[in-house]
């Protein structure tokens, strides 16, 4: 593993959908940028587990950062994902009531989404709610409805991201922890698990480990108390069984468990939230996920017809308090990004241009800015099951992972592409192989040849004579 010697104007710590978003936008600002990751891909943290909703804001807190930066998110993904190649699908959402006290809490929902300037948000009957939504359990008494929500690719966006800024001269390093940071006169020097690394400014992005890396150098302003989501996810003929995200009356605790379609055909129902010390493990409980069945069969009873094929947690980096924690130090070249929970996915561009715009208007001029003179916009693999796929169209190799439908020229495509896999898990993210119904089973054999000896934790373990 090459040991780093670099000097570069900006350090992004931490590759989760946010760190890429920061990553991309101050490389095209001209920055000289480097990204440094502690696993060995992007989204090996929070990122990795989320409902991949693109968000209205219209239930955020009216006046917050957070509504801010997610309706500019919203807004410059609705700008670029046909550039980028990214899937895009209306599914709309229904805000369902069950009992009368759900009932009386929707004209607060709509009046909410007004406030936050998400007008065609309207309260519907129960007529409506099941005209929409035949397979609904009986009982509902009525709905919000919300058109603009929308499922996208919870990775291929961040990967995205972050493959326009190595277009446009980014570096990043995977396998790479932050260990220590030591303020210099022309910034900072951080030594890392591969070396050192000289930066003008740093970026702090790194999750539920935020707080951990600015209580390297300073008391840290927050407190990160990792948030377990459990998720189940149904097989892909289940999908056929709800037209929009249909989403609980939320409580001052919680959001409540939803039902979604996801962009690769399957439904998921979650997430939960329990509150945990470890910031590393996300186990997933059996009682819990018994539980979520339950929840979920109440909503829609034709789901036990339909078999769960996967469960996964990730841990949100939620905080002391609700609301973003973004903290800017112009005289420390610092800036920390903490507190990202749930709306990072659909935030994370909108985040990364309040960041800069953090810096634009705080800092001195750190750096020289040489920003290109023209964008290069790079095309990720269709992944959804919405669109035209690889398997498709002539000349694919064949396909390698049947329940996915991953052809041999997607799994050797991405060797080739910007940003590389470098394990297992990237792969699986790139490309959606060995991720259907069989986990692998069937297909895991002929991916290990297409790997080869690529990466370090091979699964190729040598022929049997």
């Amino acid at each position: 593993m090459t040991q780093l010697n670099e000097n570069v104007d900006v350090v992004v710590i931490g590759g989760g959908v946010v760190g890429c978003a920061v990553f991309r936008r101050f490389t095209l600002m001209g920055a000289r940028t480097m990204l440094l990751e502690k696993g060995g891909d992007i989204l090996s943290g929070a990122s990795k587990a989320n409902s991949a909703i693109l968000h209205t804001g219209f239930d955020a807190p009216t006046g917050s950062l957070e509504l801010q930066c997610m309706q500019a998110g919203y807004e410059e993904y609705m700008a670029i994902h046909q550039q980028m190649n990214l899937p895009l699908l209306k599914t709309t959402a229904i805000v369902v009531a069950w009992n009368q006290e759900q009932l009386e809490a929707l004209p607060g929902i709509v009046q909410q989404a007004h406030n936050n300037g998400v007008f065609d948000v309207e309260q519907i009957s129960s007529e409506e709610v099941y005209r929409r939504e035949p397979h609904l359990a009986k009982g509902a008494l009525g709905g919000v409805y919300v058109p603009g929500e929308y499922v996208i690719d919870p990775w291929s966006s961040p990967l995205a991201y972050m493959t326009q800024a190595v277009m446009h001269g980014g570096q990043y390093a995977f396998n790479c922890e932050v260990q220590r940071v030591k303020s210099t006169d022309d910034g900072w020097e951080l030594t890392t698990s591969r070396g050192r690394v000289q930066t003008r400014l740093v970026i702090n992005c790194a999750g539920n480990h935020g707080d951990l890396i600015d209580g390297m150098w300073r008391t840290p302003e927050f407190e990160i108390r990792p948030r377990k989501g459990q998720f189940l996810v149904y097989d892909k003929a289940s999908a056929s069984q709800i037209n929009a995200i249909i989403l609980p009356v939320p409580t001052p605790t919680t959001k409540g468990v939803l039902l979604c379609k996801t962009i690769f055909g399957n439904m998921i129902l979650g997430p939960t939230a329990e509150e945990q010390q470890d910031r590393h493990r996300a186990d997933v409980d059996e009682t819990v996920m018994q539980g979520l069945i339950e929840k979920g069969s109440l909503m829609l009873p034709t789901l036990t017809d339909y078999p769960v094929t996967a469960t996964y947690a990730g841990l949100r980096p939620a905080t002391e308090k609700k609301e973003y924690r973004i903290f800017h130090y112009p005289q420390d070249s610092w800036i920390t990004v903490g507190g990202i929970r749930s709306t990072g996915l659909t935030a994370a561009l909108g985040i990364a241009s309040h960041v800069e715009s953090l810096y634009q208007q705080h800092f001195p001029a750190l750096f020289t800015l040489n920003p290109p003179s023209e964008l290069q916009w790079p095309r990720m693999p269709m992944l959804s099951e919405y669109e035209t796929r690889d398997y498709t169209c002539p000349g694919n190799g064949g396909i390698v992972c049947h329940c996915e439908l991953v052809t041999r020229r997607e799994l050797e495509a991405t060797f080739e592409s910007a940003i590389p896999p470098e394990c297992i898990g990237a792969l699986r993210r790139r490309t959606r192989v060995m991720m259907g119904r069989c986990n692998g089973f069937f297909c895991s054999n002929n991916v290990a040849e297409i790997i080869g000896h690529r990466f370090e934790n091979t699964l190729v373990v040598g022929k049997v004579e």
